[in-house]
């Protein structure tokens, strides 16, 4: 299982998930098999807010879920439509969320969330 988790600095398992999908500087993918964490850019960061292209941001790499503290509606619909989950990150670290995750203590975003940036993270 690859899981993505945007971020604003790559520090590995140590790195803070980031408050918005979209405008992370940079995703860490997280191979649950293989134990191979790696960053990489956001493709897409210069979009219009709510015209996010999940695909183009995660340059082609096939995830099966996102930890993220915040996503826009548009995102998730995106995101769910080919098969990737999307988990609300907790306080923490990445390997903090990971564990989270194993533990089935995320809760994953419904479809029809709407970021109105008021708690949400959301920069």
């Amino acid at each position: 299982m690859k899981i993505c988790v945007p971020v604003e600095l790559n520090q590995g398992l140590d790195s803070k998930p980031f408050g918005h999908f979209g405008s992370a500087p940079m995703f860490v993918i997280c191979d649950l098999e293989s134990g191979e964490v790696k960053g990489i850019d956001n493709g897409d960061l210069g979009h219009e807010h709510g015209k996010c292209q999940p695909l183009k941001a995660l340059s082609g790499i096939e995830v099966d879920a996102v930890i993220v503290g915040g996503i826009g509606q548009g995102a998730i619909m995106k995101l769910n439509q080919m098969g990737i989950k999307v988990y609300r990150a907790q306080e923490g670290s990445i390997g903090d969320n990971l564990n989270y995750l194993k533990e089935n203590r995320l809760q994953e975003f419904p479809a029809n969330h709407s970021c109105s940036h008021d708690g949400c993270n959301h920069h």
